[in-house]
């Protein structure tokens, strides 16, 4: 008798350990829940059920690690105590339709490898503080109306294999401190307004397979040190205001062909050197 009694508190210890997470992280989850109107998600949460059986959610070791819910009707916004979900290493909310800013707090999330915040009506700057975010590996803003500059900060996160920005409100050069992401697979600042030169530092960037700078505001000459990416598959800085000569090897890479506005508003095509090695700058 005495054994099935220690036998049956040793399975009613094992149940409560693992029937919930900290208090804490349960309590960011709910704000999270009511903040982006949870009562009419596509898929709501149960909150008087145990966190492990709410949707898209993940744990482990009693730790919340992953928050995964694309295109389920997030109406809001989103409240600085998510930064309370610290092992978090996973917060997809692509498509959805989140507003307001991303809060400064989100620095404290350490564990975070993947920030999918895409496809929302988030607004106002990139917080500085993403650059805290050690772990990161892809940061994906891409489709909502972020304004401001690029936080040079980025370029400290020596992880990062995917950046996307496309289609916001940003403006500015792109920071010198993005030249040095040796890991940067993807980099996407497509359909924004940024400015300046592209600097002959891209080529520091040898992992990089896709670039996209497509329908921007950048002009000077087209670094032929681009050639020098011998994993770059995907090229598009077509739609700037970018002058001067260009290889035929970059003018084949690029989707467009070079094609950029100049200062007329008229779509041009960039001139193809003869000798690939000159990086002259022409005069129109």
């Amino acid at each position: 008798m005495k054994n099935i009694y220690t036998l049956l508190l040793i399975m009613m210890f094992s149940f409560i350990m693992k029937a919930d997470v900290s208090v804490s992280e349960k309590s960011a989850l709910i704000k999270l829940y009511n903040a982006t109107n949870g009562a009419n998600w596509t898929s709501k949460w149960d909150l008087k059920s145990p966190v492990s059986s709410w949707y898209g959610i993940g744990i482990q070791d009693d730790k919340v690690i992953s928050i995964q819910l694309p295109n389920n009707n997030l109406v809001g916004v989103l409240p600085s105590e998510v930064s309370d979900l610290i092992y978090l290493k996973t917060l997809n909310l692509y498509k959805n339709s989140i507003s307001g800013n991303i809060p400064s707090t989100i620095g404290n999330m350490k564990s975070l490898e993947s920030l999918n915040l895409s496809f929302n009506k988030l607004s106002g700057s990139i917080p500085a503080s993403i650059g805290e975010l050690n772990s990161l590996k892809t940061l994906a803003l891409f489709m909502n109306n972020f304004s401001g500059n690029i936080p040079s900060e980025i370029g400290g996160l020596s992880n990062l294999e995917t950046l996307s920005l496309y289609n916001n409100e940003i403006e500015g050069q792109i920071p010198p401190s993005i030249y040095e992401l040796k890991n940067l697979k993807v980099l996407l600042l497509n359909s924004n307004q940024i400015t300046g030169k592209l600097s002959a530092s891209v080529s520091n960037l040898t992992a990089l397979q896709q670039l996209s700078l497509f329908d921007n505001k950048m002009n000077g000459q087209v670094p032929f040190d681009l050639e020098k990416l011998k994993n770059l598959k995907e090229m598009n800085v077509s739609y700037n205001q970018f002058s001067g000569l260009v290889s035929k090897d970059l003018a084949k890479l690029d989707v467009l062909n070079m094609t950029m506005i100049n200062d007329k508003g008229v779509a041009t095509v960039l001139k193809v050197s003869s000798d690939k090695n000159t990086a002259i700058v022409s005069e129109e």
